[in-house]
């Protein structure tokens, strides 16, 4: 294992959303997670091959049946030598198989026992169920994306499922993993919702209320396209090109570029932060770049300070110039395959790799556990594991 998690070994119950893709983000950084599916029924994986789900990369995977006792018991001893667990069921349903933080806990004073939901563990929806937009939903932050004369469009899942569930369940872990290492404190229970999560992404933007500098109407704020020069506009021919220049000199470097001004005063640098002026200008933006196809913008503006950037596709993305020099992606098996992220200068990543197939390592584990193959024959032939 390479990473500056290495010596990590994480225990993940298998799930959908946030829980892997956090679990996802550790391995990555080189920790040791094994994932328990369940014996029998739907996969947490996606459908479609061996590198179908992503997000599943770099585990080592068994299956397990918690609801038996003999089941949870091996749950138990692999808890036993884990820094971490990880689970994202609903409230009290970890605490009702027997593996809840009490028993965890109990078998392990230093565990990090990550649970992961969307509503928290207590409050008047802890038990009711919800995706990514619902919690996005009652935060304020759905309400402020989208077009001023249509329905706040679903944003991917990337604000509150991955933004503000699994990167702060991330983030909780490796900060209670200090303080058990560096002897500030013993094992712990992270909470990790994603409305809280959520409602921490959009402190800037309360601040921006309470300065009087941000109005619910959509599209008539700085960042939400309200802003004529941050936005995304459409070039001739189809496609997009996206525009995001603040500040004075680079919104001067891009009207000097695209010959915006045309000597009018409501089109000049001066005009940028006139909100009377937001809709003309915007109109004459759309107009401008309807003149020229993406690529022609793309030529012109990105090897500038114009903070300029054509809107790719997820099959355009790979191939972009910058990213291929970033290597931002790898090729598995002929697919091309995020990788892994942040970098760091004095440890390596090690690049992503086929996704395990459920199971797979389920006898492995068992005999680094000390089972011998006999009794692993007979919890398989008992439906215990498989």
């Amino acid at each position: 294992m390479t990473g500056p998690l290495t010596g990590i070994r994480v225990i993940e119950l298998a799930g959908i959303g946030p829980a892997p893709f956090a679990a996802m983000l550790l391995a990555d950084l080189g920790a040791e997670v094994i994932q328990i599916e369940r014996v029998a029924g739907l996969d947490a994986k996606l459908a479609g091959g061996p590198i179908s789900d992503l997000v599943n990369r770099r585990r080592r995977s068994i299956r397990i049946d918690l609801k038996s006792q003999r089941g949870r018991e091996i749950v138990l001893d692999l808890i036993a030598d884990a820094d971490v667990f990880i689970e994202g069921f609903r409230p009290g349903t970890a605490e009702r198989l027997g593996l809840g933080p009490t028993e965890a806990l109990a078998r392990n004073p230093n565990l990090i026992y990550g649970r992961m939901t969307g509503w928290g563990q207590e409050g008047p929806l802890a038990l009711r169920a919800g995706h990514d937009l619902n919690y996005l939903a009652i935060t304020g932050a759905l309400h402020a994306m989208g077009h001023a004369d249509q329905p706040p469009p679903p944003p991917l899942n990337l604000v509150a499922d991955y933004g503000g569930g699994a990167m702060f369940l991330a983030v909780g872990v490796l900060a209670a993993l200090f303080a058990v290492q560096h002897g500030t404190g013993g094992g712990q229970v992270i909470d990790a919702a994603m409305v809280d999560g959520v409602v921490a992404l959009t402190t800037l933007f309360h601040s921006l209320v309470g300065s009087g500098a941000w109005t619910d109407q959509r599209q008539a704020n700085l960042l939400d396209g309200g802003l004529p020069c941050y936005a995304t506009y459409e070039c001739r021919g189809g496609g997009y090109l996206s525009i995001a220049a603040l500040e004075p000199q680079f919104y001067s470097t891009l009207v000097e570029l695209t010959g915006f001004a045309d000597g009018r005063p409501e089109f000049t640098v001066a005009a940028q932060y006139d909100r009377v002026s937001w809709p003309a200008q915007r109109a004459r933006w759309a107009e401008l770049f309807r003149t020229r196809t993406r690529e022609e913008w793309t030529e012109l503006l990105t090897d500038s300070d114009a903070c300029a950037a054509p809107v790719l596709t997820f099959d355009e993305a790979p191939t972009h110039p910058h990213l291929v020099a970033r290597q931002a992606f790898v090729d598995v098996d002929g697919v091309p395959v995020p990788a892994p992220a942040p970098r760091f200068s004095a440890t390596s990543l090690a690049a992503p790799t086929r996704v395990p197939e459920p199971g797979a390592a389920t006898a492995e584990v068992l005999l680094e556990l000390g089972y011998v193959k006999d009794q692993i024959e007979i919890l398989r032939a008992n439906g215990v594991i498989a």
